[in-house]
């Protein structure tokens, strides 16, 4: 897909990766329309890039849809969707609330299917867009203490397979990112830091520069980085071996 000229759609974009996406994409040529929750940061970010800001917690029932209004309001329509906005959650299932159950599950996977839901018709219509999810690595490995957030990625993942099935030859794309350890604000908000030596953290620029190049060429999946390939491979093909090292080395690595 040609950029330049495009109109986008980013949530979670006042900071983290959301940002750093809408700055690539800016710098493309598309207008970026800046999605979040916090007014000061989300119009920092649009003033940064010259887009428009929408404000909204997307873990409200409705919420989606009124943010989706709001984006195609500004240019009338939207060619790219990056439903990036996420939250993670750290500990033993057992200790989760039922209301941070639902906060995630919201979040996490019913925002993004909302907003494909409110924004791809228009997209089939005119022949032409892309859907970019972001999922995780949890979502093809799992990981202890973070089995509601591993549960939603593991469904963003299911979903973009299936829809990518059921849209083909639209001339819409779908593609979901799988990033590792990310260098932002991801941990502090789930609840507990990122406390591994290994793998280090992932720079945001390089995960930002991965999903727009997947976008530009309309790739099925990206993941940052290339290397993570291996443990779903593991797990596929040796899942008794998988296990034991799953056990062995504790906890795998997270998003964000």
């Amino acid at each position: 897909m040609r950029l330049d000229g495009k109109v986008a759609l980013v949530t979670g974009a006042s900071a983290g990766i959301g940002a750093a996406v809408a700055e690539r994409l800016a710098v493309a040529g598309a207008r970026v329309v800046v999605h979040g929750r916090d007014a000061e940061r989300t119009a920092e970010v649009a003033t940064r890039v010259g887009g428009a800001p929408v404000l909204g917690d997307l873990a409200l029932p409705g919420v989606a849809a009124e943010v989706a209004d709001a984006a195609l309001a500004v240019h009338e329509r939207i060619d790219i969707l990056v439903a990036n906005a996420g939250l993670g959650w750290s500990g033993p299932f057992v200790q989760m609330r039922a209301e941070e159950i639902d906060h995630l599950v919201a979040l996490d996977l019913l925002a993004p299917l909302q907003l494909v839901r409110c924004l791809l018709p228009s997209m089939v219509e005119r022949r032409g867009g892309h859907v970019a999810l972001v999922g995780s690595i949890a979502g093809r490995t799992a990981v202890a203490g973070e089995a509601v957030y591993a549960a939603t990625k593991a469904a963003l993942d299911v979903f973009a397979e299936s829809l990518r099935l059921e849209i083909r030859g639209s001339g819409v794309f779908v593609s979901l990112t799988v990033p590792g350890v990310v260098d932002t604000g991801f941990f502090s908000a789930r609840g507990r830091p990122y406390d591994r030596k290994r793998p280090r953290p992932v720079p945001v620029a390089d995960v930002a520069r991965a999903l727009v190049d997947g976008i530009a060429n309309d790739r099925a999946e990206i993941w940052i980085p290339r290397w993570l390939r291996v443990a779903p491979a593991v797990r596929a093909l040796a899942p008794g071996l998988y296990r034991q090292l799953s056990a062995r080395f504790g906890e795998q690595v997270m998003p964000r």
